[in-house]
This record gives C-alpha cells, structure tokens and sequence, in this order.
C-alpha cells in the first residue's frame, strides 16, 4: 500500500495496534456500495475509461458476494475492510483495479463508511423503537383504567393509571426518535471527494456521487470532511439518552417483580432461576438492560475523550471511534428488542396495584383540591388543612375515606359530606381530566391516537 516510501515492513506490534479489520470489516456493504458510486461517476467525468469501470464494478460485486456468503478470506496484514477489498478486487480485475482508488483517500473513504453504517443503522434503532412503542400503547389502551400508585422519591405520591405509567414511556421513545431523525439528517451529507484533507485536483463530480449515495449534498470542507466524528457523537448522545429511559423502565420492572410490590411479573421467557433457590424466578432480561445502559453512555464519553484534543486534519486516534460506536448500538438494538418482548410478556396484578394506590393516603391532594373548590380555601390553607387530617389518620391507622364527618369538621367546621364524591382512588384518577392527565379517557385518547400515528408511517425498508 505505501511500498514506494518505506524500505520494509511492519512490526509485528505495529501490525497488532494497527490493524482495524478485527471490527471494521463490519463496513463492507458500506465500503462496496461507495467504491459502485465512485466509480461509476469517475467513469463519467472521463477520469478512468468505461471499460475498467466496468471491470471494477463486476470484480466489486464478485467481492460482495464473496463476503455475503462467507468464503471471502479477510487478513489482517491488509489492515482494514478498504484495502482487503482493494487487494481481492487486484485479484479478480488484475492490476486497473488501482484506478479505483483515483480521486479519493482512505481518510474520506471510511467517512463515508461510517456515514453511510451510522445511517443504516438509525433507520434500524427507529424501527425497533417504533415497534415499541406499539407494544406499549397497545397495553397502555389495555389498562387504561387499571389504578396504581404514582410516586414521588419512590414515595406514594398521586393514584394514576398503569395505562398512564406505560404511556409516558411512549412519550420519551417519541422524542428518543426524534433525536436520532434530526442526527441523521445532519450526518446526510457525503465526504466522498475530500480525499485526504484538501480535496482533489481531478474534475470529479461530488454531486453525483452524493445523490447516488442517497445523501441530500456534498459536504462543503474538506478539512471538516475527513476530521470530524460529530454525526457518530450526536447517534451516541441520542442513543445514550434512550439507554435511559430503557435502563429506567426496566428497573421499574425489577421493582414491580418484586413481592413486595408484586404490580407485575414476566413469564420464563424473559426470566432465569437460581442455581440453589429452587423458588426464584429473576427478571434478568429487564436486570441486563438496565446493566447494559452503561456500555452505550461509556462508549459515548470514550469517543469524546478521544476526540477532543485533535487537531485537524485525520489522525489515528480516530480509528478507535468505531469499536465502541458498533459495541454501543448492537447494545442498544439488543435492549430494544428485550424491551419489546417484555412489554408484550408483561401481566399486570390490577388488584395488588389499587389495593397499593391507595396506601400513603394518596389521596391528600385530592382533598386539598376539593376544600379550594368547594370552600373558596387558598391552596395553602387547604395543604395544612388536609395535613392535619393526614394525620389523624395515621394516628389512627385508616385510610383518609374513613374518617367520619364529624372527624374532618373538627379540623375544618366548613367540610361537608360532598367531601366524600372526591375520596378514593378511582374517583382521583376519573378527575384527573386535563390534557396529559391520568384520567382513564385521556389514556385511551392519547393510546388511540399513537397507535394510529404509528400505524400511518412507512414500514421499514
């Protein structure tokens, strides 16, 4: 590859530290598509002649077929996926296959690569994030009315709905998706062209190749084309944020598996036992994304750790952007996937969950809200009103329902028997009626009104 400067080999430890087709092989289908493209426009610019392009182009779609059905051999003493491709591409075209390579470096090469994986892949995390979403909506239309506690500092805060509880999970993958949407438009932007930092002298056409490519434009700098990994970055910091919201939901299915809470439980499918405790049944799926939540953030702080003192152009430190970045997706997808499966696996304990939403005397605010209501009573007021009715149920051991009349009234004279239309955990959650609230005809609504958006977007390719 660089014979012509140096006078011998490599160690055999710069081999080792050098090498990167251990993980970047993964970029073949990329690489192939980008040299298709390259060529076919150097061929129309006049740069190489029709018939070698077409020499290229039939010995790079014997090499992709090497490669998909498993008999292509990769070695690392070519180093990466380009020039494994480049070298069995000599040895099917003989030796023009070097006219391949005319107007382009490696350096805008695996930038465009790595544009072109991170884009596929986005497309994948958004189906798989889609289909969750699905599965949650359609569950959370399920048990729209089903009551449970809602918390605060894991504390029994407001009854809400399990159909409200699943629904603002679909919220935060909405917004996960869109995150990595609006990455992936700002990544939609082909390198090819920059050849190693300062562009080329010969008359190659970047617009073609971009819209063969499928981007939206050329990138304008060539510096800035071969340099940066922001577009990596951004996948990552969208990709940690949903790790996320994932490793938060699956820690409430830890907690909810638990007896003590007992809201809800997974099947074998998604549960191990133990070696010695015949009892056990251990939500490891939900334990494994809430584990692997780490990996994704680590591999983000381990890009931006290796990015930020580099001057520009290219340097080999770059190189280590991608173990991380495949590591931290396939983890991601990985999670989605056991997400998704546990959604859908998922049985809800109904009674355990009301039976638990009424504990705490969840129902305070409720009547802090009526004494506003109904006696014209500033908030304030109300909040110490209700505080010291709190408390005389607690003295007692009872729920706040069970006071009688003439209890409350001795706080408060002004408290009437309306007070009891707004005591209970059914009749809390039924009032919660403004928009985004727990009220079971505002979860079916907004369930509703998911599912048909999710419905309505173009499958997958």
């Amino acid at each position: 590859m660089w014979g012509g400067r140096f006078a011998s080999g490599p160690d055999a430890i710069m081999e080792e530290i050098n090498a990167s087709i251990g993980f970047d092989y993964k970029f073949a289908s990329q690489d192939i598509r980008g040299s298709l493209a390259h060529v076919a426009m150097l061929a129309e610019r006049g740069i190489v002649s029709q018939e070698d392009a077409d020499a290229i182009k039939a010995g790079l779609d014997q090499v992709r077929r090497e490669i998909e059905d498993g008999t292509f051999t990769f070695s690392r003493a070519l180093e990466d996926i380009h020039m494994n491709v480049e070298s069995r591409l000599a040895a099917i075209v003989g030796p023009n296959a070097g006219r391949l390579h005319t107007a382009r470096s490696r350096n805008d090469q695996v930038a465009l690569d790595f544009r072109l994986w991170i884009r596929d892949t986005i497309d994948t995390l958004d189906f798989q994030l889609r289909d969750l979403q699905g599965a949650l909506a359609e569950r959370a239309l399920e048990h729209a009315g089903t009551v449970m506690p809602g918390f605060t500092h894991l504390q029994s805060a407001q009854p809400v709905t399990f159909g409200h509880h699943l629904m603002a999970y679909v919220e935060m993958l909405g917004r996960d998706r869109g995150r990595l949407v609006d990455a992936r438009r700002r990544l939609n932007e082909c390198p090819l062209g920059a050849a190693a930092l300062a562009g080329t002298s010969f008359p190659i056409d970047r617009d073609m190749t971009a819209r063969a490519l499928g981007f939206d434009r050329p990138t304008a700098n060539s510096l800035d084309s071969v340099s940066d990994r922001d577009f990596v970055l951004e996948t990552l910091s969208a990709a940690a944020i949903c790790a996320v919201h994932l490793s938060r939901f699956a820690e409430e299915i830890v907690l909810w598996a638990t007896p003590q809470f007992g809201f809800a439980g997974l099947s074998d499918a998604f549960t191990t036992g133990s070696s010695i405790m015949p009892q056990k049944r251990n939500p490891d799926a939900a334990e494994l994304v809430r584990g692997k939540s780490g990996r994704v953030i680590g591999s983000l702080t381990a890009l931006l750790v290796v990015m930020k003192g580099l001057p520009l152009a290219y340097s080999k430190d770059m190189q280590e952007d991608k173990e991380g970045t495949f590591d931290a997706l396939q983890a991601l997808s990985l999670c989605l996937a056991a997400m998704t499966g546990m959604v859908r696996d998922l049985t809800a304990d109904p009674k355990r969950m009301k039976a638990a939403a009424g504990s705490g005397y969840a129902i305070a605010t409720d009547l802090a809200d009526w004494l506003v209501r109904a006696l014209n009573m500033p908030f304030r007021d109300a909040h110490h009103v209700t505080g010291r009715l709190v408390a005389m149920a607690a003295g007692r051991k009872i729920v706040l329902e069970k006071l009688t009349l003439e209890e409350m009234q001795s706080v408060d004279p002004r408290i009437t028997a309306e007070v009891h239309a707004v005591l209970g955990v059914d009749k809390s959650v039924r009032s919660r009626t403004s928009y985004g609230g727990t009220a079971p005809a505002n979860v079916r609504a907004q369930a509703k009104k998911w599912l048909k958006k999710l419905a309505a977007e173009k499958p997958a390719p």
